[in-house]
């Protein structure tokens, strides 16, 4: 893949407050009509990388590109190609719908026409219509994060940044800004989300980057990441601990895990047809009744919970 593929790059990113080394050195890239979501625990340095990205923010080293211009030396030919929604909605509450999109067309030198125009694509696409000519400060916490983010995209940026987008919003809020953002993301625009909620990461990213302690711990596809973490499980419940006690003897080492006190087991599996029919022929031949059964995936809390355990413990030892 050549460099013209990447719309976003960054090597050797690092950035500090005194002493407080918020970036040891992040290296990532995007690629061209695809989304990056970036992971991490709280302070562990997105918002801050979000924030060079965009150039509302200096960095100490490395290099920052975006569609092939130097964030550093280039800012005002980023700032033409990219968008921005923050973590709290950035309108103003004094102004209805439709006047802060005008105005932020305006503000992009559109003609009033073409501002206005814009403005009445922007509030059907995202279903505020109906709420276009109220005050943004009536709109519910849903509606102003899409009104905010239909603000960024006002001039149709081909860069987005999306900075925990969905945070305080009800889950039917935030499912309607998923499809919002997969809408985006089919049209072409190549997007950089930061989040909180590891499922947004694995219903829309492409790729995703996990960082804690200013650095990049893992990255892949959410597919490649929860294979990091292990095999599938299989979790089966006994009728009372005597029989969970007597399974166990027999199932041996691939028990990994289990609750007396709900009468569990969990097992590692590699085949779930193969492996969980032996496992049931075993405790069949022994006369041990499953009163229930369930085969877990790893999931990305599975992952996030796993490299940032990992990072703690690491720390723990350095000290």
């Amino acid at each position: 893949m050549t460099n013209q593929d990447y719309v976003i790059e960054v090597s050797g990113l690092t950035k500090s407050y005194g002493t407080n080394h918020v970036l040891t050195g992040i290296d990532l890239k995007v690629e061209k009509g695809t989304m990056l979501a970036l992971l991490g625990p709280n302070g562990a340095g997105k918002t801050t990388t979000v924030r060079i990205l965009s150039t509302l923010l200096h960095y100490d080293g490395g290099t920052v590109t975006v569609a092939g211009h130097d964030v550093a030396s280039k800012a005002d030919e980023v700032r033409k190609v990219i968008g921005l929604t923050g973590q709290s909605a950035a309108v103003d509450e004094l102004l209805t719908g439709r006047e802060n999109l005008i105005m932020m067309g305006r503000l992009y030198r559109l003609t009033k026409a073409s501002a206005t125009a814009r403005a009445k694509e922007l509030l059907e696409q995202f279903g505020l219509e109906k709420a276009a000519d109220r005050p943004a400060k009536t709109y519910s916490g849903g509606m102003r994060r899409r009104l905010d983010l239909a603000v960024s995209l006002i001039a149709t940026p081909p860069i987005i940044f999306l900075d925990e987008p969905t945070t305080g919003l009800d889950p039917r809020s935030r499912l309607a800004m998923w499809e919002i953002i997969k809408k985006l993301m089919a049209d072409g625009t190549t997007i950089l989300l930061t989040t909180q909620y590891l499922e947004e990461a694995d219903q829309l990213a492409d790729q995703i980057v996990v960082i804690d302690g200013g650095k990049v711990i893992a990255e892949g596809t959410a597919a490649e990441l929860k294979g990091q973490v292990g095999k599938d499980r299989l979790v089966l419940a006994f009728k009372d601990d005597e029989a969970r006690t007597a399974a166990k003897k027999i199932l041996g080492k691939v028990v990994v895990d289990g609750d007396p006190k709900t009468f569990t087991l969990s097992l590692t599996i590699d085949d779930i047809n193969t492996d969980v029919k032996n496992v049931l022929d075993k405790l069949s031949e022994a006369k041990i009744t499953v009163m229930s059964m369930d085969v877990h995936k790893p999931t990305l809390d599975d992952v996030f919970l796993s490299l940032t355990g990992k990072q703690k413990a690491t720390k723990m030892e350095e000290k």
